[in-house]
């Protein structure tokens, strides 16, 4: 088997590629493999809607179902049950990759019950009880950047959980994210804990950015319409500005003395919603080093038949505040936008949470 090039190459440039999709069917066929081998992969993110589409569309998960109902499990426990199985199974199969990168890449994401997003003491403590449940040193723990999360994430990275912090839209909630995470580890250090394996990453959403601003700019009409497609890739590469500040700094110089690790950016929400745009371009104009690019398999493939690698993100720091400046002159007002974003991200992630136990509520009534 051969590497694909364009995807190696992304790779040599400090992009790990991870892939946006987990189901027990690529697990056990060994496609899960075959893209770690062939696509470059190293890291997988899951979330409500990929488990729904999985135990939905498969009858791998029937044993395990008929087995739930003879233990008289709620939906509850047999969602966890289900989708804990499978994320454990996909942490083995990247735990070479894990021992490979030095406990860095290898990773496989699950994320607590949306329902609690605005509850800190259950979004701690279900981070807790998956990290228990699924019992591999190659997790992250994905728990949602709103208000109440901040402080989760602190207390999660203080218990010696690591996390993926997901919906990140804005810069000033980036900047709260990498504040928790330096807090966590500096709890974790006074209480005299381990940070020798402790990861993290900050999922910073893209197209989303994109769709919401774009409508905006259609309904301002005239030249308005000529900013369409530039505000995502533009919010990202200030988000890696902000990420080297931070990580530039004093502060983190002495954590990192300690052996803390860098809380990596993950460039989320990459497949692009709008077919006048090129297929790879959240790939294309996000390479920067010590990041991760988590991708549909649809928006992977495009990459790997004919993605280039854009303008370094380091390079384009002036042009990135411009295209912002100038969405906000034409009349959109980001820090709605933003807001719109994460509640409609919590709402989004509810209701695929529901889609998901009524799936598995049908399943359950069937055997």
């Amino acid at each position: 088997m051969s590497t694909n090039r364009n995807l190696a190459e992304l790779s040599g440039k400090g992009v790990a590629v991870w892939l946006d999709d987990l189901s027990r069917e690529r697990i056990v066929s060994g496609g899960l493999r075959r893209l770690i081998e062939e696509k470059s992969v190293v890291g997988v993110t899951t979330n409500p809607s990929i488990f729904q589409a999985a135990i939905g569309g498969s009858d791998q998960y029937d044993e395990q179902l008929a087995d739930s109902k003879a233990l008289g499990m709620s939906v509850d426990e047999a969602v966890r049950f289900i989708t804990t199985r499978d994320v454990r199974s996909a942490c083995d199969v990247l735990r070479p990759v894990y021992d490979a990168s030095g406990e860095v890449d290898g990773r496989v994401s699950i994320e607590v019950d949306p329902r609690s997003a605005h509850d800190e003491a259950k979004t701690t403590a279900e981070a807790k009880l998956l990290w228990w449940m699924v019992d591999r040193p190659n997790l992250f723990i994905k728990i949602p950047a709103t208000d109440e999360g901040i402080p989760a994430i602190a207390d999660a990275i203080a218990e010696g959980i690591s996390v993926n912090v997901t919906l990140i839209f804005s810069l000033g909630r980036y900047e709260q994210v990498m504040d928790a995470y330096l807090t966590g580890i500096e709890r974790r250090l006074a209480a005299g804990g381990s940070v020798a394996s402790l990861e993290s990453v900050a999922s910073f959403f893209v197209s989303r950015v994109d769709t919401e601003i774009d409508a905006r700019l259609d309904k301002i009409g005239g030249d308005a319409t000529a900013l369409k497609g530039k505000a995502g890739v533009a919010n990202a590469q200030l988000a890696y500005q902000a990420y080297e500040e931070v990580f530039g700094s004093e502060r983190w110089a002495r954590l990192e003395k300690q052996g803390a690790r860098r809380q990596r950016p993950l460039w989320a929400s990459t497949g692009v919603k709008n077919p006048d745009y090129s297929d790879t371009l959240y790939i294309s104009q996000l390479v920067a080093a010590g990041t991760v690019n988590t991708m549909p398999e649809k928006t992977m493939d495009a990459y790997a038949d004919h993605g280039e690698l854009g303008t370094p993100v380091t390079e384009s720091y002036g042009e990135a505040r411009r295209q912002l400046d100038a969405v906000a002159a034409a009349g959109v007002d980001l820090d709605e936008v933003f807001a719109v974003l994460e509640r409609e991200g919590v709402e989004k992630f509810e209701k695929a949470w529901a889609e998901l136990y009524e799936t598995v509520a049908a399943e359950l009534d069937d055997k």
